[in-house]
């Protein structure tokens, strides 16, 4: 089962350059992300799991924090070293951290 880590380690982490992927839906996305995040929803990630770096740690986010922890639970059994992020990126917003609003693509 994957670790869990806080908002505010998630921001420690980018600023030391994370790998970090939303797996919320699209309209999740759009009303707001991580600004560094990349964008996957879970039920694509393992069509595109080739589209995500195996060769350094994966912080994975979701709104609150069950589906990243699927997730994360998901990479780590295909070899990847992944943690989810706990409160999400509603923790992530109601913290006051800076957020990007760029439209899925």
């Amino acid at each position: 089962m994957a670790t869990e880590i806080t908002v505010s380690d998630l921001a420690l982490e980018i600023s030391d350059n994370a790998w970090v992927l939303d797996v919320r839906e699209d309209d999740e996305w759009n009303n707001g992300h991580v600004p560094t995040a990349h964008h996957i929803s879970l039920n694509k990630v393992p069509d595109n799991i080739h589209l995500i770096p195996q060769d350094e740690r994966i912080f994975v986010i979701c709104a609150a924090g069950g589906r990243s922890m699927t997730a994360a639970d998901f990479l780590i059994g295909h070899g990847y070293d992944a943690v989810s992020v706990a409160g999400g990126t509603n923790g992530w917003i109601a913290s006051g951290r800076e957020v990007s609003f760029e439209p899925s693509k």
